[in-house]
């Protein structure tokens, strides 16, 4: 039934698993993925490519004034059942996940023209509910009146080994002090950003999952769910 169906907010820090849980959790109640944190990725993919960002350093007006260029858009793969992310109609679903990316996607998202026009198009994907979305200001900005929000968070070592894990699995060569290193400032920069900070939102709840299985988490989150849903 379309009127019983809700907006589930996930917001937390960077590598704490959201979107892994956010995905199965759609999968499972048959709703749409929106992984926010992939659209200011392509943004900032964008703005690598076109000399607008690198060395850690970003032109802020010059991204700004190309900001109508980008398009961004979710497909569904057939053969993974997967939504992948498309930028200007190319499929960047693994590029984005990179460390050159990750190195430049917190300054970029702090950029209050980029948040604002990212909150406009999450907010008119998620205007029939029956959707996860997940990111920083889920919650707090660009769904406030979610009917479930929750608030995920890990130790950063947890989370840095996560990340080092998915990446040399992938066969990309990265150094764990450089993942740690990244984590950390982005939870610096996330945390301290004057538009949109990350923080848990008065009616989140709490999810530590530095301790807990994939299957655990999954499971106390459907439960929430089935509370909600009546």
């Amino acid at each position: 039934m379309a009127s019983s169906k809700i907006v589930i907010a996930f917001d937390g820090h960077s590598s704490c698993g959201k979107s892994t849980v956010a995905k199965q959790l759609a999968k499972e109640l048959g709703y749409i993925y929106i992984d926010t944190g992939a659209m200011y990725r392509s943004v900032t993919l964008f703005a690598i490519r076109n000399g607008l960002a690198g060395d850690g350093k970003v032109d802020e007006q010059g991204l700004i004034k190309r900001l109508d260029e980008i398009k961004i858009e979710f497909r569904n793969n057939p053969v993974t059942g997967e939504n992948e992310t498309y930028l200007n109609g190319e499929n960047v679903e693994d590029e984005i996940r990179q460390l050159p990316v990750a190195n430049h996607v917190s300054p970029v998202a702090t950029i209050r023209e980029v948040r604002k026009a990212m909150v406009k198009l999450q907010q008119e994907m998620g205007k029939n509910k029956g959707i996860v979305m997940d990111g920083r200001d889920i919650g707090t900005v660009v769904f406030p009146n979610a009917e479930l929000k929750i608030y995920m968070t890990a130790r950063p070592e947890v989370r840095a080994q996560r990340r080092y894990d998915e990446l040399i699995g992938k066969g990309n060569q990265v150094d764990f002090d450089d993942i740690l290193k990244n984590v950390l400032e982005r939870d610096r920069i996330d945390s301290s950003r004057e538009v949109s900070p990350l923080k848990q939102a008065d009616d989140a709840l709490l999810l530590d999952n530095s301790d807990i299985t994939r299957e655990e988490q999954l499971n106390w989150v459907l439960e929430i769910v089935k509370e909600r849903l009546g």
